[in-house]
């Protein structure tokens, strides 16, 4: 088995912070790293005890939700409220950040930044992260990488499909659903 790489593995970690938020627009995580230790992370939602988006509806003006705190932000916060540096640190966020997070970044002393997807990246904070001599780096990140399948599974797989497409009879059928139920067994596949 192949080990996922330090990238993907905080990559990961993003991505399942941003299974936290509270924005119906868009699921954003961000994850604060030095050392190859994690140090914080955040989601995009309302403030602490607040109203959620995903309660209410977004709050929009000029096209922006502004009951959201950006993921960037919550854990650029969290290091603060706790006092842990960020200084030298690196961040790995879901989406390119907006302007105002690309400027957090530079100020908060992050000197690496990984992202996932693009997220209408703007020039000007593309230019100010190039002055700021701070390091983007466009980390593309899959679902796979949360659950990769192991190669009995891909073939087991393939084996179904292929089943499927000759008109394979009932008990061979039946026994690639037993192999599945083995492999998957909190699954809830059902014949």
């Amino acid at each position: 088995m192949e080990r996922i790489s330090w990238d993907h593995y905080f990559m990961a970690q993003s991505h399942l912070l941003a299974m936290r938020s509270t924005c119906t627009r868009l699921e954003v995580g961000a994850t604060i790293v030095r050392d190859k230790r994690i140090i914080a992370g955040g989601y995009n939602g309302s403030i602490s005890g607040g109203v959620h988006c995903i309660d209410e509806g977004c709050y929009v003006i000029d096209g922006h939700c502004v009951r959201t705190i950006h993921a960037e932000m919550n854990a650029i916060l969290q290091c603060a409220k706790f006092g842990v540096p960020v200084e030298g640190a690196e961040m790995y966020v879901t989406h390119f950040p907006c302007l105002h997070c690309c400027r957090t970044i530079i100020q908060s002393g992050i000197k690496t930044l990984y992202y996932a997807n693009d997220y209408k990246n703007h020039p000007y904070a593309i230019e100010q992260f190039r002055e700021a001599g701070l390091t983007v780096k466009h980390v593309p990140f899959h679902n796979q990488h949360l659950n990769p399948l192991h190669e009995e599974q891909k073939e087991l797989m393939h084996q179904l499909l292929h089943a499927a497409e000759v008109g394979a009879d009932s008990a061979t059928i039946a026994s690639l659903q037993d192999k599945i139920e083995q492999l998957y067994p909190s699954n809830a596949y059902q014949r």
